[in-house]
């Protein structure tokens, strides 16, 4: 017997779906992890200690806690597709306000804006991309999410590293002219050496150091040459953190300069990100809604037009009438999330998103350069290394897709949360013994494991625990523990480092790994080949409701 078009779906209407699904992931990777290359000039530009570094860092994290709250109620109540369509809108609008900013305020409200964007992409996507895929399939379409995000972060740290490459070939040029710099250019120099280190420069007591400037040109007459300078800043050595300038115009441009990157350059690090949130926008336009969303408004002729072209009509068929089935089982308030089966489900949800934070993954992305220099490697090194983190990363998620349906997710979970916590120990142990190239290979070793199953097989089961006329909201929730998890890791980070040192801080995340594993044996459900109702009737049964 012949199958005829109808009867099968189309796989590739099912890739399109989950891939302009999965262009949220993207901007989500890109856009968390953007920082990573651009919190070193950040803090230069803007003269932060470590509190500010961990607040520039981890702001986005506030505004992702309040997008996966919003977009939970927001997609039940207006569907899926107008959450992406938002979210997009919100990714052009706050790269473009981050790449502006003027000072660390702005750069915080623009990262806040940023990570409503996040956080409800962070929802939404795999939401999506699991109600609009074959149950035989969920597993690896849910995982491409993860894939993307990780793209994100491939595609940043390539871009962080260009950009800073660019700029390090532009400074060096900007050097080179001042050796052929007139003498009557030199006083324009002491002006621009003079702005850089006044108001906004490295000065232990900036009031102090801005009085003696005061005095000193007012001395000049707002002209000194380069003898008075030299001897001023030589005076000013017990003062002022800068390199002593030697009487030479060269050293007095070099002083004077304000490195590119640091100027301008991590502002083009937040500004790429527009593109393809832009791209985003204009994508989702194209994709219909939700078919169990639909189902869940009435609208079953439409949702099972879209079950149709996924996977054929008769599927599509038994589909809605499960769809149909669960719906009426199900009350519409707020009540549904305490009921026995939905609740143990929400606190297996919120234990595992908050497990896949605070084994540390995030100290791993957003400071990875940090690492590598702490290693003894150059900042142009530290770059290149953070490029092979998320290569490593993008690889062994790849992998991941194509296990997660065959093994398993629990399996996955707990075999690799212990190779995490194995790594995490190594990583401590070579920063106490000192050794760079061990402290590369075990965060590689770190990255490999996260990616293989923690990353994305943690959201394809979130996605996947809940009933459907309240997935959108306890997705929320957990999602939002999620964020929380991953703000506190975020801003506390710097100050571990600096406090406790890495071998200890990697040493408390090894032994939140070693809780992932009894937690992932003891508790997480194994979801595989099973429907999304199927799944939700089996948690009526375990807890003895039929």
């Amino acid at each position: 017997m012949t199958h005829t078009h109808e009867d099968r779906g189309s796989l590739a209407y099912v890739c399109l779906l989950t891939s302009v699904a999965a262009l949220g992931g993207v901007l989500f990777g890109y856009d968390t992890a953007v920082i990573a290359g651009a919190i070193k000039f950040i803090k230069l530009r803007f003269a932060l200690d470590e509190i500010g570094e961990g607040w520039a860092t981890a702001s986005i994290l506030v505004g992702c806690m309040f997008g996966a709250a919003l977009a939970g109620t927001l997609s039940d109540r207006l569907g899926r597709k107008r959450v992406l369509l938002l979210s997009a809108l919100l990714f052009a609008v706050s790269a473009v306000g981050s790449a502006l900013s003027a000072d660390l305020t702005q750069l915080v409200a623009a990262r806040i804006l940023c990570g409503l964007a996040v956080g409800m992409a962070s929802i939404i996507s795999p939401l999506y991309i699991a109600e609009v895929s074959p149950a035989r399939l969920r597993g690896r379409l849910v995982s491409l999410n993860q894939v993307a995000i990780i793209s994100g972060m491939v595609v940043v740290s390539v871009a962080n590293w260009a950009i800073a490459d660019f700029g390090s070939k532009k400074d060096a040029d900007h050097i080179a002219a001042a050796k052929h710099l007139p003498a009557a250019d030199q006083p324009k120099v002491v002006r621009d050496f003079l702005a850089k280190y006044g108001p906004k420069g490295p000065p232990k007591d900036v009031e102090a150091f801005q009085e003696d400037v005061g005095k000193f040109m007012k001395e000049h007459q707002g002209e000194p040459d380069n003898a008075a300078v030299v001897a001023f800043i030589k005076a000013q050595k017990k003062k002022v953190n800068v390199i002593p300038a030697e009487e030479s115009a060269v050293e007095l441009a070099r002083c004077a300069m304000v490195p590119w990157t640091e100027e301008l350059g991590w502002g083009v690090m937040f500004a790429v990100g527009a593109l393809p949130a832009l791209f985003f926008l204009l994508a989702v336009f194209v994709v219909p809604e939700s078919p169990r969303w639909l189902a869940k408004q009435g609208r079953e002729a439409e949702a099972e037009a879209v079950l149709a072209r996924v996977g054929g009509a008769e599927a599509a068929r038994c589909q809605i009438a499960e769809i149909r089935e669960a719906l009426a089982e199900e009350e519409a308030s707020i009540r549904e999330l305490f009921r026995p089966g939905v609740r143990t489900a929400l606190v297996i949800a919120i234990v595992l998103a908050v497990l896949q934070q605070v084994t540390g993954i995030n100290a791993i992305v957003y400071y990875a350069p940090r690492i590598f220099e702490s290693s003894q490697a150059t900042p142009t090194q530290a770059l290149l290394q953070t490029v092979a983190l998320q290569v490593m990363n993008l690889v062994l998620t790849l992998i991941s897709i194509c296990m997660v349906d065959r093994w398993g997710r629990k399996p996955l979970l707990v075999i690799t949360s212990a190779a995490m916590g194995l790594s995490l120990a190594s990583l401590g142990a070579a920063f106490h013994w000192e050794s760079p190239r061990w402290v590369f290979a075990s965060t590689l070793a770190y990255m490999g494991s996260f990616a293989f199953a923690m990353g994305p097989v943690a959201w394809v089961v979130l996605a996947e625990i809940f009933p459907t006329r309240i997935r959108g909201r306890a997705m929320g929730i957990a999602i939002v523990a999620l964020w929380i998890a991953d703000f506190v890791v975020s801003l506390s980070t710097p100050w571990m480092f600096d406090k406790a040192g890495e071998p200890v801080t990697f040493g408390i995340y090894a032994l939140m790994c070693a809780v992932a594993v009894v937690f992932v044996a003891l508790f997480v459900p194994e979801t595989k080949g099973k429907t999304l109702e199927e799944i939700e009737r089996s948690w009526h049964r375990a807890n003895g409701h039929g």
